[in-house]
């Protein structure tokens, strides 16, 4: 009897082996594979797409075919994407979305994005890019020298992001950005530059996601300390004040290279405002050092001069994200943790409230390496 129940259940398993796989099957053979996908508008406010995919053959010199045009809709530009190349579009291999900054400008931009969201068959793991710049002008670009145009972009978000030089947003972390209402968006930000791509920082949005600022480099770093995403070994350089100079070089520069980074954050409210107290604590690496000064006797002035140009540049940039109401940081994540009623009366306008708020940042930096020479 047992053996009959084994007969019939092979039996059955070899019946069912045909009628596996999706009803959206695609042979490879007929299969496209863009890698990027961009999205802007034109002078005249009309929505363009663009699509980057590589090309498989030893006989051609390019190893990628872009293709682009004009739509009403995302979904609809999929028939004239397909009317452009060999074989039939596939998104679930998009390595980066590109949105060009004019778009960004424009509000209800991200609605332009719900068939990524909508239909499983498409990614959502590829990285949020904002480009400074027509997107027409990044897709012509052609750089025999460089790697393909979105495995470039990827790997340029991905690295960079480790040192925390910008964001490292994917389209589904975009998409709880926008509904969250204790943060605001941000993504990657690029530009080009004698027919070279720069990765230029982070764009901020409103919570509409509205472009609304960028950070260089620098700030980006010490955005990523105030969410407590700084991976160690990030870099940073300050300018000395009191220091003499010695032009043309920039002799009163010093780089440190924290290792862990605590950053805790107390939130309060009073008086009709919210009250955020920053620590930021962390042990160093003396990594360049452009004027005299001995560190092991005068360590703790160092230490202090330090502690003091980080304090002024963390405060600047809190102070120019609350100028232009925004909240990358997510301090109304504090806010609503743990001054829920006061919150809640203001999250639909989080971005007017914080810029009403006091932010205090204290920084605690102790020198723990001088390097290999004196």
């Amino acid at each position: 009897m047992p053996i009959m129940i084994v007969r019939r259940g092979l039996l059955a398993c070899l019946l069912l082996i045909p009628l596996t796989g999706c009803a959206d099957q695609i042979d490879l053979e007929t299969a496209t594979v863009p890698l990027a996908l961009g999205m802007d508008l034109d002078e005249e406010g009309r929505f363009h797409y663009f699509t980057s995919e590589p090309i498989f053959s030893s006989k051609l010199k390019k190893t990628s075919h872009e293709s682009s045009g004009t739509s009403t809709t995302l979904r609809q530009s999929r028939e004239r994407q397909d009317s452009q190349i060999l074989g039939l579009t596939l998104g679930r291999n998009f390595q980066v979305t590109i949105i060009g900054k004019r778009m960004m400008q424009h509000k209800g931009w991200f609605k332009m994005m719900d068939v990524l969201y909508r239909d499983a068959r498409n990614t959502l793991t590829d990285r949020m890019i904002m480009f400074d710049g027509p997107v027409s002008e990044l897709f012509a670009l052609d750089q025999p020298d460089q790697p393909m145009m979105p495995v470039l972009l990827r790997g340029m978000v991905i690295n960079k992001s480790s040192r925390s030089e910008t964001a490292n947003t994917s389209v589904q972390q975009l998409h709880r950005q926008m509904y969250e209402t204790g943060i605001t968006p941000y993504v990657s930000e690029i530009t080009v530059s004698n027919k070279k791509i720069y990765m230029a920082g982070t764009a901020l949005m409103d919570s509409k996601g509205i472009y609304v600022e960028s950070l260089n480099t620098t700030e980006s770093i010490l955005l990523a300390v105030l969410q407590r995403t700084a991976n160690p070994g990030i870099s940073l350089t300050f300018q000395i004040p009191g220091v003499e100079k010695q032009p043309p070089f920039v002799s009163n520069s010093v780089s440190i290279s924290p290792g862990k980074i605590s950053t805790k954050i107390k939130t309060s409210y009073e008086n009709g405002k919210f009250n955020f107290h920053i620590k930021v604590k962390t042990n160093v690496s003396l990594t360049e050092h452009l004027f005299p000064f001995d560190v092991f006797k005068e360590k703790k002035e160092l230490e202090k001069k330090i502690n003091e140009q980080m304090t002024k540049k963390l405060t600047a940039l809190v102070h120019k994200i609350q100028k232009k109401k925004v909240d990358p940081i997510g301090l109304g994540l504090y806010a609503r943790a743990h001054e829920y009623d006061a919150y809640m009366k203001v999250k639909d306008n989080w971005g007017e409230a914080l810029s009403r708020g006091d932010v205090k940042i204290e920084v605690s930096v102790t020198i723990a390496s001088v390097g290999a020479v004196r």
